[in-house]
This record gives structure tokens, sequence and C-alpha cells, in this order.
């Protein structure tokens, strides 16, 4: 499934970024050290985590989008460095457990 798809289907909202992009995979966290090593190519990253450093992760790790989940706030210049780095931003409502299982229901055995 692509970004926009994915969207989609589970109700984001696509705030920035590229939503033609499949997404390979998920990866849930908030431990940006942690992050850094295990957020892969082309993955979902959910998380709590909406501050500028998330982004400067991502810029390394390359997902396919972050997720910011549990309606947290994201600051508009987070938003300006992920478009500057072409990195995609959605925003959830729900809880990362929440969007996990949406995300499974959503695509079944595709990934």
């Amino acid at each position: 499934m692509t970004v926009r798809q994915t969207a989609e289907a589970l109700g984001l909202t696509l705030l920035c970024g590229d939503g033609d992009r499949e997404i390979s995979g998920v990866y849930v966290g908030d431990l940006l050290s942690r992050c850094m090593s295990r957020v892969t190519e082309g993955c979902l990253w959910i998380t709590i985590m909406s501050n500028i450093n998330a982004v400067a992760v991502a810029a390394l790790t390359d997902p396919a989008c972050i997720v910011f989940c549990e309606d947290v706030e994201i600051d508009d210049v987070v938003l300006d460095r992920a478009r500057e780095n072409d990195i995609a931003i959605a925003k959830s409502t729900l809880d990362a457990y929440a969007l996990c299982v949406a995300y499974h229901n959503a695509c079944g055995e595709n990934q």
C-alpha cells in the first residue's frame, strides 16, 4: 500500500510529503536513539515524539511516513523541516496499538 492509501484506510491526516511512496512495514517507537537503529527505509514509523528530532531521525533512516499518534501537537517548524527533507508526515487521533491493529486489518497478509 502507498502512504496515501494507508492514510485513507486508517483515517490519517496526511500533512506533508509524498503520498505515492510504498510502505514496506511498520515500526513503533518513541525513544529516538533506539529508532535511529530500528526505523527502516520505506516503513511506516508510528510515534508520539512530534519534535524536530524525529524529523532528523527520519532524514537518517528514510521511512515512507512518520505517523504522529494520539493527536499530538505538531509545530510548524517540524512540518517545515519535514518538507525540506521530503519526509511524509501524517497524524492520527488513535494510539499506537490501535493504529497497528488497524494497519494489520487493512493490509492483512501483505505486510
